[in-house]
């Protein structure tokens, strides 16, 4: 179980100091995989890891982050250039405000922010990877994959010009097991699965009448047409709960059952989440018959204006 940093960033309700004890409670669990990006709050969750870095000099932390594009434009659209997003000097000058932020002198693994995979084809962006890494500022570099588009970094991995791939994976989520994670396996790429709650539906507990406050991202996600749908489709996965399991440990425990993931990233702000996250992970896998009962609620969506 790896750590999501994005919700300490960013969203409301977010406190630094219960942000830091959660990271904190995190890693004497046996958490060491922490992933944050400079878009999280301009910074804010980078400095929360560099800190968390040097109140633990004796414990091995794998640091991520992630550059922005230069458009600051969440998704990726197929008419956009290297140059609107990932111009080589722009990837130079986010590292540096990364590094400046967290306080590090190198991170163990650089993402694109944003992903097009007719990007593979110009090596200017492999070309200045390939330059900050022999500078000791970077050990690997990976990409994140727009909502529901698992297919649009196969050429990249395919190149062999990156080390992991970060992608949406989770119950309903289900379709980077057809070309993406076979293509990973055989490139030997690592696999970061991200939002395996899918925003929070998965964890059981919203409504159709959920609301966050003023500001707050998930209010622009969660629209009516895809509200009621989700609420609707995770409250029909409770009636497969085994007895003492929650929707969150079922969640987790049904993508540990791939293992071409190499790592989860859940977001977790505060303790309680830590502790029943970290437990999941010890858990391991679910039990077969469980698992192939959740296959069959496989949702495939497409990307929408509120999808991001």
């Amino acid at each position: 179980m790896g750590y999501g940093m994005w919700g300490m960033g960013g969203w409301t309700g977010s406190d630094d100091e219960e942000s830091f004890q959660s990271l904190q409670r995190a890693l004497e669990l046996g958490c060491n995989f922490f992933d944050t990006a400079w878009a999280y709050g301009e910074g804010r969750s980078e400095r929360l890891l560099g800190r968390l870095v040097k109140a633990n000099p004796e414990k091995k932390i794998y640091t991520a982050t992630k550059v922005p594009p230069k458009n600051f434009k969440w998704p990726s659209l197929r008419e956009y250039t290297l140059d609107d997003c990932f111009p080589p000097d722009h990837i130079e000058e986010y590292i540096h405000k990364s590094l400046e932020n967290a306080g590090l002198e190198s991170f163990d693994l650089i993402q694109f922010h944003t992903w097009e995979d007719g990007w593979a084809e110009d090596d200017r962006w492999a070309r200045k990877i390939d330059d900050l890494r022999q500078h000791g500022l970077i050990e690997a570099v990976g990409i994140s994959l727009n909502r529901w588009e698992a297919w649009n970094g196969i050429k990249a991995v395919q190149s062999g010009l990156v080390d992991a791939v970060q992608v949406i994976y989770n119950i309903f989520d289900q379709n980077p097991e057809d070309e993406l994670f076979p293509a990973c396996a055989e490139k030997d790429v690592a696999v970061i699965a991200r939002v395996p709650f899918d925003e929070g539906t998965l964890t059981g507990t919203l409504t159709k009448e959920s609301t966050w406050p003023e500001g707050d991202w998930r209010n622009t996600y969660f629209v009516p047409e895809n509200l009621i749908p989700s609420v609707e489709r995770a409250d029909a996965l409770k009636d497969l709960l085994p007895a003492g399991m929650t929707m969150p440990e079922m969640a987790l425990r049904f993508i540990l059952n791939n293992p071409t993931v190499s790592t989860i990233i859940p977001g977790m702000r505060k303790l309680q989440h830590v502790e029943s996250n970290m437990s999941a992970s010890d858990a391991g896998p679910l039990p077969n018959d469980l698992h192939t009962a959740l296959r069959a609620h496989c949702w495939d969506r497409q990307p929408a204006k509120w999808s991001q």
